[in-house]
């Protein structure tokens, strides 16, 4: 535990216990952290399970295109409890389902971006 709270006070965030068994082949978790550090992010318990979630979701859906309402709606859904897409915005920043679809190796809809003003899911 102490050496859990020395790593997050040196900006390392740390590599979840859980397994991902929706992750792309090439994925890794610390490919993430290494990624979300250089985004300004320390990814947390509840980034990882986002991270889970949108694996999970494109895995699931893999037969048809990925739509970003749909996925947008979908996340919406799953972090209900937690409030929801705002709650998302709060620990992803650049856009749940944009910045969320880097942390996890997916490529995020084309709708996730708008190049004229930066992230819009």
């Amino acid at each position: 535990m102490l050496e859990h709270s020395l790593q997050e006070l040196r900006g390392f965030a740390p590599t979840p216990l859980v397994d991902f068994p929706y992750a792309p082949f090439d994925w890794e978790p610390e490919a993430a952290r290494q990624l979300a550090l250089k985004e300004g992010l320390m990814l947390t318990p509840e980034h990882w399970e986002a991270i889970g979630a949108l694996q999970e979701y494109f895995a699931r859906n893999a037969d048809s295109a990925i739509h970003g309402r749909a996925l947008h709606d979908a996340l919406d859904e799953h972090f209900h409890r937690q409030g929801g897409i705002k709650f998302l915005y709060r620990i992803f920043p650049g856009g749940p389902v944009a910045q969320g679809c880097r942390m996890a190796g997916l490529k995020a809809p084309a709708s996730a971006a708008d190049q004229n003003f930066g992230s819009v899911m």
